[in-house]
Formats: C-alpha cells, sequence, structure tokens
C-alpha cells in the first residue's frame, strides 16, 4: 500500500490535520501523517507498528461504529528536542453518533506525540492516546470546556 504524503510544515499543524483526516473518514490521509516506522498506541492500549498498521487499525471502525464520530483537537503545547524532533500534547475530543452501539456519546483524551522532520516535513514517530477517567471509578471523564 502506497500512503499518499501530506505536506506538514509545522509541528503545530499535526493536530488539525489529525481532525480532518479522521473527520473525513479518509484513512490513507491519517496514515500519512505518520513515519513508515511510527508506533500508535490507542485508547485501549493496543500497540501497532507502521503507518500501514495504523491505518488497519483504523479502517473498520471508521467504516462501522466510528462511521459517523468527529474529533476536535485543541493544541496543549510543543517542546523542542531538536531542529528536527519535538514532543506533543493535544486534547481531543471524540463525538461518536448512532453508529456506535452504546449510542451517541463523547470521550476525551490526552494525546501524546513525538514528531521528527525529514526533508522538511513533519511526520509522527509515535502517538499515545490516554482516556480520561476516573481512576476510582472507571467513569470516563470530560474535561471542562475552555472559557465556561
Amino acid at each position: 500500500m502506497s500512503i499518499p504524503m501530506i505536506r506538514i510544515a509545522r509541528p503545530e499543524d499535526v493536530p488539525p490535520a489529525l481532525e480532518a483526516a479522521w473527520n473525513s473518514h479518509d484513512m490513507q490521509s491519517l496514515g500519512a501523517l505518520f513515519r513508515d516506522d511510527a508506533t500508535f498506541v490507542n485508547r485501549f492500549g493496543h500497540y501497532v507498528r507502521g503507518a500501514e498498521e495504523i491505518v488497519k487499525l483504523h479502517a473498520p471502525i471508521h467504516a462501522t461504529i466510528y462511521s459517523d464520530s468527529t474529533l476536535k483537537n485543541e493544541l496543549i503545547d510543543v517542546v523542542p528536542i531538536s531542529d528536527d524532533a519535538a514532543v506533543m500534547h493535544f486534547w481531543s475530543r471524540l463525538a461518536v453518533g448512532a453508529a456506535h452501539p452504546a449510542g451517541p456519546h463523547a470521550v476525551d483524551t490526552l494525546i501524546l506525540a513525538v514528531l521528527t522532520r525529514q526533508a522538511s516535513q513533519w511526520r509522527i514517530m509515535a502517538l499515545e492516546n490516554v482516556t480520561l477517567t476516573n481512576p476510582r471509578t472507571g467513569e470516563a471523564v470530560l474535561r471542562a470546556e475552555q472559557g465556561s
């Protein structure tokens, strides 16, 4: 499978690019955000390695339970490691619709991504997605809206 290249000129472009790929349910665009050898840990702790495996993990759920989902990302910070590497954190709210077995609901996660630049293009080298839950009860927690 050949993953198309998406131009990401700076690390801050990653959260909106991820949001756009998710919301269009375009798994090839999603895969193009990652280096070929990237690692990914989803919110359930499932680990995969490689952009193709990341696409294979997401394609079935976007064809079914997440087919009517939307994602909204909000950058927290970018911490440069070098001129060609950075660590990024961003909030992500997943809103699922009627296609999900549990019905419409929202899930908030905190994403940690390690980005690298090669040939002036930034890509995700590693991404980990953590669901916000109450550690005592396991209940999902939605973070407070900014400004409310």
